[in-house]
C-alpha cells in the first residue's frame, strides 16, 4: 500500500504534525495572560477535542515515523530523510507551546537577567507586573515560580537576547526561543551526519517524535546542548580536541550534563597519545579547556557563577520517572515517620552507581572494547536512569548519540521503543495526567511487540556491531 511507502509517511507523519499543532492552539501549554488573542483557551469543550486531536495526530506522526524506519532498515533509500524532517517538524513551528510549560521560565529568566535580578538566587516570581516577562513568569508552572535557574550562562544570555528582541511579549518571545530550538535542530543534524550517521541515523536522533515534540514544540534547551555536545565530540574525533573540549564546556554552560563528553574526549585523547602519559593528557586536558571557555563565558555573561550550585535544585521536585526516588520514597514511608532522608540516600546512592557505570565504560572505551561515541550514549543513558529527577525528554541525551554510531544496534531499537513510548507520557498542556502513563505503557507493548516481528530482517545489521564502524583514532591537532 501507498501509504506504508517513504512518500506515503512522509504525508502520514505531516498530517500526524498538522493534527498536533491544530488541538494544541486549545489544548497546548497556553499561556496564562499574553497570548494576544491566539493562545488562550477557549472552553472546555474545544480543549477535550482540542487533546483528543492531538493524541491523534501523534500517532500518527510515530506510526509514520516507525514505518519509515522500518522501510531504511529493509534498505530504502534515505535521500528524502532530510525533506521529512522539514515536513514533520515544519508544522510544529507556529504551535502554541506543547507538552511542558518550560519555555515560559526560559522567557522569565532572560527577562531577570535583562531586568537585574540574580537569576540563581530567586525564581520567576521576582518579576513585578510592570518588569519584562512577567507575563510569562505568570505561566510558569507551580514548581518552578521560586525555584532559582539551574541552566548555565550561555543558555540564559540567548533567553535574554530573545527577551530584549521581542519586549518581552509571550507570543513573539516563545517564537524566538523556537528558533533557538530549530539552529540547535540544525546543527545536530550536521554533527549526526559529520559522525558517520546515515539516514538511520537521522531517524532516530532527528525524526524522533519525542524530539519533534519536546525540543521542536516544547522549546526544551536539551536540543542545544545535545547539538553542541555532539558538535564538540564530532570535533574531537576529527583530531581538533582543544576546539571540540571548548564546544563542549559550551554545552555545558546550557546544561551540565554534557560534561560527560569531556571524558570520552578525554578517552580518544588518551588513546591516541598511549601510555600514562597519554592517560593524564587525556584526563587533565580537555577539562581544562572546558573550564577556561565556562568561566569566560560566564564572566562574559555578568550573570555571575551562582549557577555552579543550582544545578541540584530540580533534585528537589519529585518525578514519577526517577526510579531512586520512586524507591527512597517508598523505603522511606515503611521505615520512617520522614520519608525524606532515606529518599535522598538512595538518590545519592543512585548517582554514585551512575558514577560507576561511567567509569567502566569509559575504562572499556579506552582499552579499545567500545566505541567512545557509543560509550558517551550510554553513559549518558546511565545517569538519566539513576538521577533522582528525569524527565521523559532526558531520554534524548544518550538516544541521539547511540544514533550517531548504533542507530540499528540492539540498544538502538530499544531505545526507538522507549522513545515511541515516553512522548505519551504528558499531555498538550504540560500536565501528566494518569492516562498518560496508560498510552505510554500500550505504546510500550506495541513497541516492543512489532521489534519482534521485525527481529529476523533486523539480525544480520552490522550496525549492531561497534567495531564494525570505524577507527575514532584522534589525530593530535588543535
Amino acid at each position: 500500500m501507498w501509504v506504508f511507502s517513504a512518500a506515503g509517511c512522509r504525508w502520514l507523519g505531516a498530517a500526524g504534525a498538522l493534527a498536533v499543532t491544530a488541538g494544541g492552539w486549545t489544548a497546548g501549554a497556553l499561556p496564562v495572560r499574553g497570548g494576544a488573542g491566539l493562545w488562550q483557551p477557549r472552553g472546555t469543550a474545544l480543549t477535550t477535542a482540542g487533546a483528543i486531536l492531538a493524541y491523534l495526530g501523534l500517532t500518527l506522526l510515530l506510526a509514520a515515523w516507525w514505518q519509515y524506519g522500518r522501510l531504511l532498515r529493509a534498505g530504502a533509500s534515505g535521500d528524502r530523510t532530510l525533506a521529512t524532517l522539514g515536513w514533520w517538524a515544519g508544522p510544529l513551528v507556529l504551535a502554541p507551546p506543547l507538552h511542558s510549560a518550560d519555555v515560559y521560565s526560559y522567557i522569565a529568566q532572560g527577562a531577570m537577567v535583562l531586568e537585574g535580578h540574580d537569576v540563581y538566587g530567586a525564581g520567576p516570581s521576582v518579576l513585578a507586573p510592570g518588569e519584562l516577562g512577567a507575563d510569562a513568569a505568570a505561566s510558569v508552572g507551580g514548581h518552578w515560580t521560586d525555584t532559582p535557574a539551574p541552566y548555565g550562562p550561555a543558555f540564559l544570555v540567548l533567553a535574554e537576547a530573545v527577551v530584549k528582541l521581542t519586549g518581552g511579549s509571550v507570543v513573539p518571545a516563545v517564537l524566538g526561543m523556537r528558533l533557538v530550538a530549530l539552529g540547535a535542530l540544525a546543527l545536530l543534524v550536521w554533527a549526526v551526519r559529520g559522525l558517520g550517521g546515515g539516514p538511520g541515523a537521522l531517524w532516530l536522533a532527528a525524526l524522533n517524535p519525542l524530539l519533534l515534540v519536546h525540543v521542536v514544540a516544547g522549546t526544551h534547551n536539551d536540543g542545544l546542548m545535545i547539538a553542541l555536545l555532539l558538535t564538540g565530540v564530532l570535533l574531537a574525533v576529527r583530531g581538533r580536541w582543544v576546539l571540540g573540549s571548548a564546544v563542549v564546556g559550551l554545552a555545558a554552560t546550557v546544561k551540565s550534563p554534557a560534561v560527560l563528553g569531556l571524558l570520552f574526549i578525554g578517552v580518544l585523547v588518551a588513546r591516541r597519545r598511549g601510555g600514562a602519559g597519554g592517560v593524564v593528557r587525556g584526563l587533565v586536558l580537555p577539562g581544562a579547556v572546558a573550564a577556561a571557555v565556562a568561566a569566560g563565558a560566564t564572566l562574559l555573561a555578568g550573570t555571575g557563577f551562582g549557577w555552579l550550585r543550582t544545578q541540584s535544585v530540580a533534585a528537589t521536585i519529585h518525578t514519577a520517572l526517577s526510579a531512586t526516588s520512586d524507591l527512597g520514597l517508598g523505603l522511606g514511608l515503611l521505615v520512617a515517620d520522614d520519608p525524606g532522608p532515606v529518599k535522598g540516600v538512595v538518590q545519592q546512592l543512585g548517582l554514585v552507581a551512575a558514577a560507576a557505570i561511567v567509569a567502566m565504560v569509559a575504562w572499556r572505551a579506552w582499552r579499545g572494547r567500545i566505541d567512545p561515541v557509543l560509550g558517551l550514549g550510554i553513559s549518558l543513558l546511565a545517569l538519566v536512569a539513576l538521577s533522582p529527577m528525569v524527565q521523559p525528554w532526558y531520554v534524548l541525551w544518550g538516544t541521539c548519540v547511540v544514533a550517531a554510531v548504533a542507530w540499528d544496534g540492539r540498544l538502538g531499537r530499544s531505545l526507538a521503543v522507549l522513545c515511541g513510548a515516553l512522548t505519551y507520557e504528558t499531555a498538550p498542556s504540560g500536565h501528566t495526567p494518569w492516562y498518560g502513563f496508560v498510552l505510554a505503557a500500550l505504546a510500550l507493548g506495541a513497541g516492543l511487540w512489532l521489534s519482534r516481528v521485525d527481529l529476523p530482517s533486523m539480525a544480520g545489521a552490522s550496525a549492531a556491531i561497534p567495531g564494525q564502524r570505524r577507527d575514532l583514532r584522534v589525530v593530535d591537532r588543535a
